[in-house]
């Protein structure tokens, strides 16, 4: 980045090189990272006790004596230690005052940002100097064993609030790569000129979601584009299981990753390799995992799963202590073939985005293995490109977009193949020549409120902001032409 002032370049190339020798050194599995996590956490907590959120909890921690003092312990045990005496912080307690946690005044930060609110209430995340530094250097650090010299990159992130869009381009900058970042309107959908500068700039890489790129590749489908075609593809923001990583390379001829892990807030938590792994940023963040038998800190050489708890080690601007993210993850506890000693991590969505229907608990990973397994020798002839799921009272509507005319024989393959999923369901399969746009917004609403609909809920536009809201609606509308008339009641005796 560039700056006017002469003392300010200075300091913040100070800075880069302080976060560059940290990440690479936690990248080589240093005995003294914990030293420095330790002295990290005692700095987050000094600058947090001037919060309005933590000011009467860490009152200690403004007198720097004791976190001298306290500092003179085993690191790990002081994290540990210290950790255990701080509350979570839930979701809904942040969502209700997100800017309660700054420990300076908004005009001191270099950009404002604000999570998108399709889920609650949106979350200041303005960026700091410091931590817009230090999430660079993460993400540029790993991403640099996967993007070479001839790379360049296509940004394709709908997100007017939020920070992603312009993070990722400074990551690319970081690496010295070519980046095209660009928008698309919701309502038209329209690609047209996206397409175009692919081809006229032999665009290598995607980073975006995967509803995006999807609804990218139908675009070009339908209006008889040229495919666009990728070496690389760097998925983010939305679940992303090992089918659709397949799905996608198939479609554009392209290796998949999913690129990175974190959320508005956080910041980026874990990044990727060129194994295909996420690695978790322990130089930044403290990491514990949350069941029905407790909360533990991560430990990276045990596997493990649970929803993922974060301590924010380079936030002093916005701290977030013990920040409860409601995202499910495991660990492996297997070291990577990529030499990383940073821990690997699997993503496996939302706590709440699991699907009951009865007893059975159904989530997205499981329709898309069904959906685009490998053996696809009874699709022949055709590919199914994007579904979306609908439930209406005991029916599951699934409608599903194709790149060319489905076959009979195919269509039952496909209904064949996700009534195993949703057994004891009347399930209804349709084919439409484009998905409602609803099934585009998975990076603003998650699996359940982009990817299923619940066409019983008479509530569910009611928590979405005004713009979004209308495109539901509209969706809504259009799932209900496209499924057909609704099931009639079951009569009872005598009826």
């Amino acid at each position: 980045m560039l700056f006017k002032d002469q003392k300010l370049r200075t300091d913040y190339a100070d800075l880069v090189d302080r976060r560059i020798k940290e990440v690479r050194l936690a990248h080589t599995g240093a005995p003294d990272l914990d030293s420095l996590r330790a002295d990290k956490l005692a700095r987050t907590l000094a600058a947090a006790a001037d919060s309005p959120r933590f000011s009467g909890s860490l009152a200690r921690w403004r007198d720097k004596e004791p976190v001298v003092r306290e500092r003179d312990e085993e690191p790990s045990a002081f994290i540990e230690k210290t950790l255990a005496e701080l509350p979570i912080l839930t979701r809904a307690e942040f969502r209700a005052g997100s800017r309660e946690v700054f420990t300076r005044p908004v005009n001191e930060f270099l950009h404002y940002y604000e999570s998108s609110g399709t889920t609650g209430d949106p979350v200041a995340a303005p960026k700091a100097l410091e931590d817009l530094a230090a999430n660079t250097i993460n993400i540029g650090e790993m991403w640099g064993r996967v993007l070479g010299p001839s790379d360049s990159a296509l940004i394709l992130i709908n997100g007017p609030f939020a920070p992603a869009g312009y993070q990722f381009e400074k990551v690319l900058e970081y690496l010295g790569l070519l980046s095209v970042r660009l928008w698309v309107d919701n309502v038209t959908g329209d690609y047209t000129r996206i397409l175009r500068l692919l081809r006229e700039l032999s665009i290598s890489t995607y980073v975006g979601s995967p509803s995006r790129l999807l609804e990218m590749l139908h675009f070009a489908y339908r209006h008889d584009e040229p495919l666009p075609r990728f070496r690389k593809l760097m998925l983010l923001a939305e679940q992303t299981g090992p089918a659709l990583l397949r799905h996608l390379e198939r479609l554009t001829g392209a290796r998949a990753f999913v690129g990175s892990f974190g959320s508005s807030e956080t910041g980026t938590t874990a990044a990727t390799c060129e194994h295909g792994s996420l690695h978790l940023q322990t130089q930044s963040y403290l990491f514990e995992l949350a069941d029905a038998r407790g909360i533990r800190l991560l430990d990276r050489e045990r596997a493990d799963r649970g929803e993922l708890v974060v301590t924010c080690l380079d936030l002093e601007a916005r701290p977030l202590l013990r920040y409860q993210t409601g995202d499910l993850v495991e660990v492996s506890g297997i070291p990577c073939p990529c030499g990383v000693a940073l821990p690997v991590v699997r993503t496996l969505g939302r706590a709440q985005d699991v699907l009951r229907l009865g007893g059975d608990h159904i989530r997205q990973e499981e329709v898309e293995s069904v959906l685009w397994g490998e053996n696809d020798q009874d699709l022949a002839g055709f590919t199914v490109l994007n579904y979306l799921l609908a439930l209406r009272k005991s029916e599951v509507v699934c409608l599903v977009t194709t790149d060319r005319e489905p076959t009979a024989f195919g269509l039952a393959a496909i209904r064949r193949r996700l009534a195993t999923v949703f057994h004891g369901r009347r399930l209804v399969l349709r084919t439409v020549p484009a998905l409602p746009p609803l099934a585009s917004l998975g990076s603003y609403l998650g699996w359940k409120l982009s990817r299923l609909v619940d066409l019983d809920d008479q509530a569910l536009t009611d928590r979405l902001p005004p713009p979004i809201a209308e495109i539901v609606r509209g969706s809504l509308a259009d799932i209900e032409t496209a499924a057909g008339p609704r099931p009639l009641p079951q009569l009872t005796g005598g009826a």
